[in-house]
């Protein structure tokens, strides 16, 4: 992944102490139009990859692909979220989401509002930990899930209406989380569940109220 070699977030890459080599790089983005020369220089640049073995799939956000390569990341979702709130990620063993997919809509900024409905409103995420302190982990599993949030129950549909292209910075991060997370300790046995899936705010996103 063009990500790992470019060690973006560099900070993330250090902390778990991860990296690859290779003269090969793909990388999924999610743009309305194919990127430029200068884009592509830059991510070979960073990744340090010849451009003839870089690997680009382009998604417009108002796509079927669109839609669904965002609900995919519904496990990555719950472990960037972990790692926001200081928990140890490489404490986690496996991890399985589901999330459904979201209609497209022609807006695009209406269509990324649905999108992550999905993910914060409509996904779950069940991982397997060895962590050494129950207590603990409660703690880090309450504060997971999107309901952690002070903007939880706002479609985000909603959101991008109020805020427009702005919305990613008026909008508390913490609501960047999966519905409902469930977590098993592998050192105790223990089962945890934080969070809910709201149906209600998936039905009003995509106009079936």
């Amino acid at each position: 992944p063009a990500r790992v070699l470019a060690k973006k977030p560099r900070k993330l890459f250090e902390s778990i102490g991860y990296a690859e080599d290779s003269d090969e790089a793909a990388l999924v983005l999610e743009a309305s139009r194919l990127p430029t020369e200068d884009v592509i220089r830059y991510i070979s640049e960073e990744t340090k990859v010849d451009p003839k073995n870089l690997y680009i799939v382009v998604v417009a956000p108002n796509s079927i692909a669109g839609s669904i390569q965002v609900s995919a990341r519904i496990v990555e979702t719950g472990i960037f979220k972990f790692n926001t709130i200081g928990f140890n990620i490489k404490s986690i063993v496996y991890g399985f989401g589901a999330c459904p997919v979201a209609p497209v809509h022609p807006d695009p900024l209406i269509m990324m509002g649905r999108s992550n409905d999905m993910l914060l409103y409509g996904g779950s995420t069940y991982y397997i930990v060895n962590y050494p302190d129950d207590a603990k982990l409660k703690e880090y599993i309450e504060k997971t899930p999107s309901s952690s949030s002070k903007d939880y129950g706002k479609s985000f549909v909603e959101l991008v209406k109020q805020f427009g292209e702005e919305i990613l910075y008026k909008v508390d991060p913490n609501v960047f989380a999966p519905a409902m997370v469930i977590v098993n300790n592998i050192a105790t046995g223990t089962i945890f569940k934080a969070g809910r899936l709201n149906i209600d705010v998936v039905k009003t996103s995509i106009g079936l109220t």
